[in-house]
């Protein structure tokens, strides 16, 4: 199994929070293989353009922790 990049998402509380983050992601050319609300990790394929999301997240009005 490929490895898996994990960000960690600030700012999400609800199920429409966890659609947001995850169109935003697929937006910026990748779909998350998961979104986990509680945790709030974002879990991305290996390869993911990480900056581009992280900015496309904040775009949507949310936050990447330790960035």
């Amino acid at each position: 199994m490929a490895e898996e990049l994990i960000l960690k998402v600030t700012g999400m509380d609800c199920d429409g929070c966890i659609k947001a983050v995850t169109r935003a992601a697929t937006g910026a050319g990748t779909a998350p293989i998961s979104v986990d609300l509680e945790s709030g990790e974002m879990r991305l394929p290996a390869g993911a353009d990480v900056p581009a999301i992280s900015r496309a997240i904040r775009r949507a009005g949310f936050g990447i922790a330790g960035s």
